[in-house]
């Protein structure tokens, strides 16, 4: 039977379809964007190889390139004319390609734009190699010599292949070992003589406030005194040990030739990695790529954030989501539970709830604002009077840190709890309350071991909104906590062993600050994908698990349902 337009209006189909056509605009769009952060992101780790071209310039002179193609993009004739650079009469456009020549204490700068009509005698040189630093970005040229304590003890000239190899594998050994003492140094540098620094401060604390109790007599502070020379005894051991340490790690160096000629000598310790492109085989390359990606998930960041890894702000960022859970689940539940089974049912409950729901709709900076406010300026401060007076005037949680960002970002989320479950708790049969009733159980009892659990699946759906608004939110964290660069992780071996007065690092502020505040924007820009990538990640995985943990509460309460 043929419908006419009317009818098949009024049927609703229309509806139907367009409403489908919106779902599928809305998949296909979030689907792109997030391989356009993945494409963008991750193809940032791979070894892209390194070309080497003669490159001729506005005046007509002839320079010597060498780097990796970055990126390329079409610029109008026109547009080069008017600047000077002379283009072929009929040519519309030309392409220009960014490449990243590194070299950065020899040319300025990492990046450098040419045209590619301009490049000739293009080669990938087996020899041409990168080698990553602690400063001034990569470094691209060929290694000519290798210096031991400022001797020579190896030279090639590039002519001899098989004593270039031998020189490589050489200079492969000595930058293990760089990296082996550095480690060490690290490791001496902040956890052991981090521990002893905190101890000597506790130590301070712990006299100052005997000073305030008037109670620092003699015995005292012969204790204090002894433990003091203890650590300052375990102190100079660790220092000695890192005076021998630089000087081992001090000993190499090699020198290099950037194209064009001139050489530079790079001592090893400022190198991370030193490979060469050009003669990577597929696995090698395979490899070398996914050890970069563990390398950005478990590094610290270097070079004002653009190069490194994130570990800090993943770790800092799940140990927020966990804590804001653990503050707003409570809450939030406590709330739902008196406004749904306790409170009358009249028009200040409705106010209330009106204003739960306009909560939900307050912009996040205001949360901020007043976190700063409140928390921190007027709570903090007063904790800090009553709890830490001798740390005054430096203060302990009179200033942004993890629990106040925490307690910031459980206020911002729990009207998401609260109408979860509310809602929850408003689709339990009434015959389950009667029926527990009925075998004896008093109201408090059929709450808690009834009504609670099963509406425990909508709790969990409150607590997953809450960790998916959460996770992202930056604007309320840049005054209440975060910062660019943390140089400790709140979570640590000294005593209390979480900090929560310490200020921690967050993927949502990190990718603000590498995309907007950094110095060297280039370099910067598939960084801030990876980011984005990994947060959308880290917060998948959060709800993911709070998603599998629903699951089975729904599961194991959906009998009693029925």
């Amino acid at each position: 039977m043929k419908l006419s337009v009317s009818e098949w209006f009024k049927s609703g189909a229309p509806w139907v379809w367009l409403t489908g056509a919106a779902v599928a605009i809305n998949v296909i769009m979030v689907v792109g964007l997030l391989l356009l952060i993945a494409v963008r992101g991750l193809g940032h780790f791979w070894p892209h190889p390194i070309i080497e071209a003669s490159y001729f310039e506005r005046d007509g002179s002839r320079q010597i390139i060498a780097g990796e193609i970055a990126d390329s993009a079409e610029a109008p004739a026109e547009q080069l004319r008017g600047a000077g650079i002379e283009v072929a009469d009929g040519v519309d456009s030309v392409t220009r390609l960014l490449l990243k020549v590194g070299n950065r204490d020899v040319y300025g700068s990492d990046f450098r734009w040419v045209l590619e009509d301009k490049l000739a005698d293009i080669q990938h040189p087996g020899q041409l190699f990168v080698a990553e630093r602690r400063e001034w970005g990569n470094f691209y040229g060929y290694l000519r010599e290798l210096k031991q304590g400022g001797v020579l003890v190896g030279q090639v000239d590039g002519r001899d292949e098989r004593a270039y190899e031998r020189l490589w594998a050489d200079l492969e050994q000595r930058i293990e070992r760089a990296l082996d003492i550095h480690a060490q140094i690290a490791r001496i540098e902040k956890h052991d003589i981090g521990a002893i620094n905190y101890d000597i401060e506790r130590l301070r604390l712990r006299e100052r406030a005997l000073q305030l109790k008037d109670e620092l007599d003699a015995a005292a502070q012969a204790d204090i005194a002894a433990e003091r020379d203890q650590l300052a005894a375990d102190y100079k051991v660790l220092e000695n040990r890192l005076v021998e340490l630089y000087g081992l790690i001090s000993r190499d160096a090699l020198v290099a030739e950037v194209a064009g000629g001139r050489t530079l000598e790079i001592p090893l310790k400022n190198i991370v990695h030193a490979y060469r492109p050009n003669t990577m085989s597929l696995l090698e390359k395979i490899g070398f790529y996914f050890g970069k990606i563990w390398e950005f998930m478990t590094d610290e960041p270097r070079e004002a954030n653009t190069e490194g890894g994130v570990f800090p702000a993943i770790f800092g960022t799940v140990l927020m989501v966990i804590l804001m859970s653990i503050l707003v689940t409570p809450f939030g539940v406590v709330a739902a539970v008196y406004l749904r089974e306790y409170a009358k049912q009249g028009p200040l409950t409705r106010l209330i709830r009106i204003a739960v729901n306009n909560l939900a709709g307050v912009p996040s900076i205001v949360y901020g604002v007043f976190g700063l406010g409140f928390f921190i300026y007027f709570l903090g401060s007063n904790i800090d009077q009553l709890f830490f007076p001798e740390a005054l005037p430096a203060p302990t949680f009179g200033t942004p840190g993890l629990m106040w960002a925490s307690i910031t970002l459980a206020l911002l989320t729990v009207p998401v709890v609260i109408v979860a479950t509310e809602e929850g708790l408003a689709r339990i049969p009434r015959s389950v309350r009667e029926g527990s009733l009925a075998l004896g159980a008093t109201k408090a009892e059929t709450l808690w071991k009834v009504v609670l659990p099963m509406a425990s699946p909508a709790m969990m759906t409150g607590v997953i909104l809450a960790i998916a608004r959460a996770a992202g939110e930056v604007a309320p964290l840049m005054l209440v906590g975060v910062v660019k660069l943390a140089p400790s992780l709140p979570l640590d071996g000294n005593y209390p062993f979480l900090h929560l007065d310490q200020k921690f690092m967050h993927l949502g502020f990190h990718i603000y600050d590498v995309g907007f505040q950094s110095p060297n924007v280039e370099a910067a820009r598939p960084l801030v994908y990876a980011t984005a990538l990994l947060l959308v990640a880290v917060i998948a995985l959060l709800n993911l698990s709070a998603v599998a943990i629903r699951n089975r509460l729904r599961e194991k309460y959906k009998a009693l349902e029925h």
